[in-house]
């Protein structure tokens, strides 16, 4: 579904992801030492208790792997989180053999309409993605009255979600299935976050390839949503708010620059399994909300000032 580009520097790009995969190690060492010191078991080095972890993850690291592709070209897509609502509720409400091309329809037109809005009428992405977000939020109220329009998903979306396959969880396969692709695209991403002035006095249709990365971020969004509701088996206002946050956290972490033109997907990956067991730790010490909000930021600056601040690829 989503496209990931290959990088040009994998090289360069290898520190953060050992020293994301060093934090995973400390995250179970610690998680581990709590819940053999409260409960007398150590859940957290299971493989079901990893397995279902990875499950969880699976809809964050969809959710990541669009927003890498915008960040990739110095973008923000700020409207995730009620795209990903909306996909979900449109899709339990039309119900049928339609409920998934109608949720994943929803994410390729707000994509679209992100990438004309940026890339067409030059709004800073952060500006007019939030003002689409808000757009959505109001439309989704407006159209269900401040409740979910289905309080079940179809069949198809249960499976896709929530069934395993040999044991293993189908949401592992559709992650794997968005994770796995490329795109020819890739140099043209990285070239446009580098310089995007450069790449297109080389020929580069920017404002096409960004159109592209926001309308696949959306999809991805949406894809998340409608995966989501079939978990859950149940669509509801404001599902998407918990992933806008990791979900740049994830990047991040993973080695991605901020400021756009370098990283690797691999990196996401561990990022989001290091998302995922830290809130599950977090979990299990009863930390509220509000906190792991205010360890996601930290960890995010923390980041930065150990690798996000490198110069990006200029050749």
């Amino acid at each position: 579904m989503t496209a990931i580009p290959l990088s040009p520097t994998a090289s360069r790009d290898d520190r953060p992801i050992i020293i994301a995969a060093l934090f995973i190690l400390v995250i179970l060492v610690a998680g581990t030492a709590y819940t053999w010191a409260h409960f007398g078991s150590a859940p957290l080095l299971s493989p079901t208790y990893l397995l279902q972890q990875l499950q969880i993850g699976s809809f964050l690291g969809i959710v990541a792997a669009g927003m890498m592709l915008v960040i990739l070209i110095s973008q923000i897509d700020l409207s995730v989180p009620w795209t990903l609502a909306a996909a979900a509720m449109m899709a339990t409400a039309v119900d049928g053999p339609l409920a998934i091309p109608v949720g994943l329809g929803i994410g390729l037109l707000v994509g679209i309409v992100n990438g004309i809005g940026v890339a067409y009428l030059r709004v800073p992405s952060m500006i007019f993605t939030l003002g689409v977000n808000a757009v959505l939020r109001g439309l989704m109220v407006a159209h269900t009255g401040g409740y979910a329009p289905q309080t079940a998903a179809t069949e198809l979306m249960r499976v896709l979600a929530a069934e395993r396959t040999f044991g293993i969880p189908n949401a592992l396969f559709v992650w794997a299935g968005v994770s796995l692709q490329r795109t020819p695209l890739g140099r043209y991403i990285y070239a446009i976050g580098n310089k995007e002035a450069a790449a297109y006095l080389a020929g580069v249709d920017t404002r096409r390839v960004t159109v592209i990365c926001f309308a696949l971020c959306s999809l991805a969004a949406a894809l998340a949503g409608v995966l989501l509701a079939g978990y859950s088996t149940k669509a509801y206002q404001a599902m998407g708010d918990a992933y806008l946050l990791p979900s740049i956290a994830a990047v991040v972490i993973g080695g991605t620059n901020i400021l756009g033109g370098r990283g690797r997907y691999l990196g996401t990956l561990v990022g989001v399994v290091l998302i995922v067991l830290l809130n599950s730790v977090l979990s299990i010490m009863d930390m509220p909300e509000a906190g792991r909000q205010v360890i996601y930021g930290a960890v995010i600056i923390f980041m930065l000032l150990v690798y996000g601040r490198g110069e990006r690829v200029t050749s």
